[in-house]
C-alpha cells in the first residue's frame, strides 16, 4: 500500500485556524487592555487571564496556523483555505467555516469588503475557482452551480428564492447524502456571476442588532458551489466525471445571552442559534472521543446539513475568530477551546468520481 493510501485510510484531521481581530473604538476609548498574545512562528495563541491582578501567567494553545491583527485578507485565503478550494478542483468535497463570538470578524473574514483588499474568502475562492476553468483544456468540461440557504430559529430557508422566509425540509438519500428539498441551484458561468448571487442572498440573510454589534448575523448560513468535470467526451465514450462541492459557512455569534442582554425575538433567536452551535460542539466531542459510535447529527439542521463535512467525506477548515479585549475573555477561551477539539476530528475525503456518468 503506497503512503498516500494509507494516510487516505487513516484520514486527515480538520485543519483549525485562528484569527484575532484588532481592538475596535469601543474598546480602545474604554482602555480595555489586549490580553492576546499571537505567536505566528509558533502557530500558538497565548491568553492572559485578567481577572487575576498582577497575573503574568498565560494559557496556551496551538493550531494549524495562526493571524493576528496585521494579516491581510489575502494572507488568511492562502494560509488556510486555498488548498481547500484547489482539492474541490479534483473533485473532492471541501468545507471551510467560520465561528467565534458575534462582532470577532466572521462575516468580514468570509465575504469581506467591496474592494479588492478587503475580499474576503469567499469571493476569493469564486476568483481561484474560474481562474484554474480558464487555465484548462477546451476537452474538459465544465458546469458550476450554487446554492446558498440559511438556518434561522431551526428552520432551513432558501436565500436564493423569492419567498426567502418559506421554510424547506432537510432529507437525507441512501447514495448522494444528506440535502434540502426544493433548494434553487443556479448554474453560474463566472466570479462576477457568483458574486452576483452571493449579493442577492445575503440581502434576503436575516440580521438584527445586538449589544455587540448593530448588524448581527442572526442565523448560520451555508454558500454551496458544485463544480461538475466532464473529461475525454467523445462520440464513442461518455468520459469521466468528477464532482467537487465546496460548502463556505458563516456560522452566528456563540455568546452567552447575558453578554447580548437579548429578549423577545433577539431572545429566541439567540437561544436557537446556542442550540445549533452546542449540537455542533457535541457532534465535535463524540467524533473526538469516539464514544459508542453514535453521532448526534440529527439533534439540529445545522448539525444535519454539515454531516459530511465533519468525520465524514470532505477536507474541511474552521476558522476560529477571537477578540483581543479583556472584557470578552470568557467568550475567547471559550472559542480555543472549542476549536482545540475540532482539530482532533478525522474526515476521510474522496474524490467523487463516476467513470459511467
Amino acid at each position: 500500500m503506497s503512503k498516500s493510501s494509507i494516510q487516505l485510510s487513516r484520514g486527515e484531521c480538520v485543519k483549525v485556524v485562528v484569527r484575532c481581530r484588532p481592538r475596535n473604538r469601543t474598546e480602545i476609548a474604554t482602555n480595555q487592555r489586549s490580553i492576546v498574545s499571537v505567536v505566528e512562528n509558533a502557530k500558538q495563541i497565548d491568553v492572559q487571564d485578567p481577572r487575576i491582578p498582577g497575573n503574568t501567567e498565560k494559557k496556551t494553545f496551538s493550531f494549524d496556523s495562526v493571524f493576528d491583527t496585521e494579516n491581510k485578507q489575502e494572507e488568511i485565503y492562502h494560509g488556510s483555505v486555498s488548498e481547500v478550494v484547489t482539492s474541490v478542483l479534483q473533485g473532492y468535497n471541501g468545507t471551510v467555516f467560520a465561528y467565534g463570538q458575534t462582532g470577532t470578524g466572521k462575516t468580514y473574514t468570509m465575504e469581506g469588503g467591496l474592494d479588492e483588499v478587503s475580499k474576503g474568502i469567499i469571493p476569493r475562492s469564486f476568483a481561484h475557482i474560474y481562474a484554474h476553468i480558464e487555465g484548462q483544456d477546451e476537452e474538459i468540461q465544465f458546469l458550476v452551480r450554487v446554492s446558498f440557504l440559511e438556518v434561522y430559529n431551526e428552520e432551513v430557508r432558501d436565500l436564493l428564492c423569492k419567498d426567502s422566509k418559506k421554510s424547506l425540509e432537510v432529507r437525507e438519500h441512501r447514495s448522494t447524502g444528506v440535502y434540502v428539498k426544493g433548494l434553487t441551484a443556479i448554474i453560474v458561468k463566472s466570479a462576477k456571476e457568483l458574486e452576483k448571487v452571493l449579493e442577492v442572498g445575503t440581502k434576503n440573510r436575516s440580521v438584527g442588532a445586538t449589544l455587540m454589534n448593530q448588524d448581527s448575523s442572526r442565523s448560520h448560513s451555508i454558500f454551496t458551489i458544485t463544480v461538475e468535470m466532464l473529461e475525454g467526451a467523445t462520440d464513442q465514450s461518455s468520459g469521466h466525471t468528477k464532482v467537487g462541492k465546496l460548502n463556505l459557512v458563516d456560522l452566528a455569534g456563540s455568546e452567552r445571552q447575558s453578554r447580548t442582554q437579548a429578549s423577545g425575538e433577539r431572545l429566541k433567536e439567540a437561544t436557537k442559534i446556542n442550540m445549533a452551535l452546542s449540537a455542533l460542539g457535541n457532534v465535535i466531542s463524540s467524533l473526538v472521543e469516539k464514544r459508542g459510535g453514535h453521532i448526534p447529527y440529527r439533534d439540529s439542521k445545522l448539525t444535519r446539513l454539515l454531516q459530511d463535512s465533519l468525520g465524514g467525506n470532505t477536507k474541511t477548515v474552521m476558522i476560529a475568530n477571537i477578540c483581543p479585549a479583556e472584557a470578552d475573555y470568557e467568550e475567547t477561551m471559550s472559542t480555543l477551546r472549542y476549536a482545540n477539539r475540532a482539530k482532533n476530528i478525522r474526515n476521510v475525503p474522496r474524490i467523487n468520481a463516476d467513470p459511467k456518468a
